[in-house]
């Protein structure tokens, strides 16, 4: 017996948000997964989270959101975070940083463990990340979800064989470009090096393409904001055996709205 989990990419902005809410019935029609998960550290307005996009996402079905290296840039979801359940911030960060890295979740039986983790090259602030997965290895429940959050292709691969053979899954998240290295590692953990996003696809990974034009015509600064137009969902769905928490499949999801 199998069940599946959905999870899908940074949702960037409004138009991320508008996706989400147009496609997700279908995406969970077409997959029927048990568990749908998100990354919604850049949902409001491309930074952050507030708790009333929190609340939207999980009364649309969300079961878990998992965050980034924006997970506080809104001062005002620090308390729901806090005291959130159901949101997972990077688990690598000091002690006493408000909220949990590591979130459990069950249904129909099955018990899961939902992990965030921020890389560390090109980002600054985080513990190492590959002592904090074995941590989380000891202290999860049931079968094991990580989102790895990270800049780089290599710090996210080699995150990817740390985690072989332990973790259900674990998926890369933040460079907003769906990769195409999508494969189950050591017959058992399913695993991607990036999901891609959820946001406007007709800018520069979800910001509108004018002032990043001029920024890298002319070295001089610009406001980015997001873009506007319509926009794609990305992300995977998985295959999970019941009883072994071994991953049997792992598909890419792209779905435009």
């Amino acid at each position: 017996m199998i069940y599946r989990i959905l999870f899908l990419g940074d949702i960037v902005g409004k138009p991320g948000r508008t996706a989400i809410r147009q496609g997700l019935p279908s995406l969970k029609e077409t997959y029927k997964p048990l568990f749908t998960i998100v990354n919604g550290e850049n949902s409001a307005a491309g930074h952050g989270i507030t708790p009333d996009i929190a609340d939207e996402l999980l009364a649309q079905g969300v079961d878990a959101i998992t965050l980034g290296n924006h997970a506080f840039n809104r001062k005002e979801a620090y308390n729901y975070i806090q005291q959130s359940t159901k949101i997972a911030r990077p688990y690598n960060m000091v002690a006493k940083t408000p909220g949990r890295g590591l979130v459990q979740i069950s249904k129909d039986g099955v018990d899961l463990a939902v992990a965030n983790l921020c890389g560390r090259v090109y980002l600054e602030g985080y513990d190492n990340p590959f002592t904090a997965f074995d941590e989380i290895y000891q202290n999860a429940t049931g079968h094991l979800f990580v989102d790895f959050h990270g800049e780089v292709t290599s710090e996210k691969i080699a995150m990817g064989w740390h985690a072989a053979g332990r973790a259900t899954a674990l998926v890369g998240t933040h460079t907003h470009v769906q990769t195409a290295d999508e494969r189950i590692l050591e017959d058992y953990t399913a695993y991607i090096t990036d999901v891609g996003m959820s946001g406007p696809e007709n800018g520069v990974i979800g910001t509108d393409k004018e002032p990043v034009l001029y920024r890298f015509r002319t070295g001089l600064p610009a406001r980015f904001e997001v873009a506007d137009g319509p926009g794609v969902i990305c992300g995977v769905m998985i295959e999970v055996e019941r009883d072994s928490g071994r991953a049997v499949h792992i598909e890419r999801v792209r779905l435009a709205t």
